[in-house]
C-alpha cells in the first residue's frame, strides 16, 4: 500500500475509533474495543473501504502505534488519544523520573500559567524521550520541549497510565513540575 493510502486510513480510523463512533455507527465497547468486521463493514457503507491487509499494515507499521488488536486479533481499539467517553481499562503506573511534552512555541506562555490541561482528551500525553516530544511538537510549528517531574507528580498523589503504545498519560501536569529544555536539547 502506498504511503498516501495509509495516511488516510490512519487518519479515518482515528476519527472513528476517537472522536466520533457514531458517524459511521460503531459503539466503543469498555476498553475502547470494536469488532474488526464491524469496523470493516462500517467503513464500507460509508464509502471508505478498507481491506483487512490494508488493516492489519497500518496497524503493524504506523510509526506512532496509534491503533491495537486484541490477542484474538478479531478486535480493534485507538491506544490513546479519545475524546469520546471510554474507559480504556488502564491501570496506574509508576512514571520514570522524567517525562516529556513537545509543543509548539506559540503555547508556551499559557502552558506556563495553567499547566498542561487535557482539553477535550482524556488525558495529557507525554513522551518517555525527548525526541518523540520534539516530533509531536513539530506539528505545531517550532517545538519546545517541557520535561515533567513525573517522579514528583506521583508522589504528591496525580496518576499516570501508559498506553499500549508506550504513551503516558495524566490527568493534568500543573505549572510546577514543568521545565523548559534548552533548545539545544
Amino acid at each position: 500500500m502506498d504511503k498516501t493510502r495509509q495516511i488516510k486510513i490512519s487518519k479515518y480510523l482515528s476519527k472513528h475509533l476517537r472522536h466520533a463512533p457514531e458517524r459511521i455507527g460503531l459503539i466503543l465497547e469498555t476498553g475502547g474495543w470494536v469488532n474488526v468486521d464491524d469496523l470493516l463493514s462500517a467503513c464500507a457503507a460509508h464509502q471508505f473501504p478498507i481491506t483487512r491487509a490494508e488493516l492489519e499494515e497500518v496497524v503493524a507499521t504506523s510509526d506512532k502505534q496509534r491503533f491495537s488488536f486484541d490477542e484474538t486479533r478479531t478486535r480493534i481499539r485507538a491506544n490513546q488519544g479519545h475524546s469520546v467517553d471510554v474507559d480504556l481499562e488502564l491501570q496506574p503506573q509508576i512514571p520514570p523520573d522524567v517525562l516529556y511534552h513537545g509543543t509548539g512555541e506559540q503555547s508556551v506562555s499559557e502552558i506556563l500559567q495553567s499547566g498542561l490541561l487535557k482539553m477535550s482528551r482524556h488525558h495529557v500525553h507525554l513522551s518517555k524521550d525527548v525526541e518523540t516530544a520534539r516530533k509531536v511538537g513539530m506539528r505545531q510549528g517550532r517545538p519546545v520541549i517541557f520535561a515533567i517531574a513525573a517522579t514528583a507528580m506521583q508522589q504528591a498523589g496525580f496518576t499516570f497510565y501508559c498506553s499500549d503504545n508506550g504513551v503516558w498519560l495524566v490527568d493534568e501536569v500543573p505549572p510546577q513540575y514543568l521545565k523548559i529544555l534548552s533548545p539545544e536539547c
